[in-house]
């Protein structure tokens, strides 16, 4: 075990449900906190005081960035979930009516 509380292995591609496993396991403090490593916080840009949406699906935790602009123009109004993704009405609407 690492000096910092972690537990590290080489890293490999190995996955679950389609994530690649780091490697790293982390143990949950006192009042039910992890850290995330160093390596993911730059990998995925994020600062302290970032928001992360905590999902669960099936047996598994997922940490995500939250969405707050629509996946295919970039608009950050009247956003709406579709199949885990964001999208504006303005999108939604020129959707429905390319596909007929």
């Amino acid at each position: 075990m690492g000096s910092n509380g972690t537990t590290e292995r080489p890293l490999g591609s190995r996955s679950t449900r389609g994530a690649t496993k780091t490697g790293i396991i982390r143990h949950i403090d006192d009042l039910g906190r992890i850290v995330i490593p160093i390596e993911i916080r730059k990998r995925f840009a994020l600062g302290e005081k970032d928001p992360l949406e905590i999902s669960v699906k099936d047996d598994v935790i997922l940490l995500s960035k939250p969405q707050t602009v629509c996946v295919f123009c970039g608009r950050r109004s009247t956003l709406r979930e579709h199949r885990g993704r964001a999208v504006c009405r303005s999108c939604v609407t020129e959707l429905a009516e390319a596909a007929g």
